[in-house]
Order: structure tokens, then sequence, then C-alpha cells
């Protein structure tokens, strides 16, 4: 996927179903939330307008930049433009079944993950699928012209 087609997604898209975002830890310091990745980038994309629906079936209720956590895509009551996966590759393949069943446009898996089942199933079905990239550094490259080095950390 070239630079005009990502931009393009980016541009379309308003909802953004996060799987993977970080719930507090007891006993966890709440600066430690703050940092990690899925938590950054969500934070990153809220900034820019997105609605950004945080998904972790184990912190269901918790509240993470504003919004409650839900269990699973299917307790998603927004039409979801791109789902957005921090979870290891070897889950791309079941959560690209759930984003179809869902409706999803766009399949993006984070930086690191990859599934090339995850990518036959998403052709397959004509969803836009984007793996091995982070969608907070690809809006800051194409819309803010800037190529920082993530994540970029601001209390």
């Amino acid at each position: 996927m070239n630079d005009d087609q990502i931009k393009s997604i980016l541009r379309k898209s308003k909802v953004i179903a996060m799987i993977g975002v970080s719930s507090e830890k007891k006993g966890e310091d709440k600066k430690n939330l703050k940092r990690k990745p899925a938590n950054v980038v969500m934070k990153y994309m809220q900034n820019f307008g997105y609605k950004v629906i945080p998904i972790n079936p184990f912190a269901v209720g918790e509240i993470v930049n504003g919004e409650p956590i839900v269990e699973s895509l299917d307790n998603v009551k927004e039409e979801i433009d791109i789902v957005d996966v921090f979870r290891p590759s070897s889950e791309a393949e079941a959560i690209t079944k759930e984003a179809i069943q869902k409706g999803t446009k766009v399949l993006w898996l984070q930086y690191g993950i990859h599934s090339d089942e995850a990518k036959v199933i998403a052709d397959k079905e004509n969803i836009e699928f984007i793996s091995n990239r982070c969608i907070k550094q690809e809006y800051q490259k194409l819309f803010q012209k800037s190529n920082p080095v993530f994540p970029v950390l601001k209390d």
C-alpha cells in the first residue's frame, strides 16, 4: 500500500476500533499506562479528531483516554472505519474474521505485526489491509510532514 492510498484511508476514516489498548494493572504507576504504545497511539489519533474505541476483553468498562473499554468488536455500536490491531501476529487471522463480520473497511496491523493468512482473507473480502506500519507514524509523516521516533511521549 502506497502513501497516497494510506492518506486517502486516513482522510475518509472517522472511527477506529483499537484492539489491544492497555488497562491499568493493580499497583501500577498511572504514568506507565500513558506510555504504553497502544495508549500513546490512541491519544494521538484522538487529538486529530478520530473517535477511538478501545477494545480489551480483560478490562471492560475501564476508562482509557476518556473512552470506556469494550470487550470485542461485537460490542461496538458505531460503524467502524479502521480496526487497528496491537495484538500478536498469531491473533490477526481471527481478528480479521471478526472485522469482516463487523463490516469494517480497513484492517490495520501495527508495526511488527503481519499475517499472510489475514491478508488473504482481507483481500478476498475487499477489505483494505495494512500491516507492519504504525497508524500514528503514518499520520505524522503524511499530514504533519514529520517523521519522529516512536513513541513520542508527552505528559
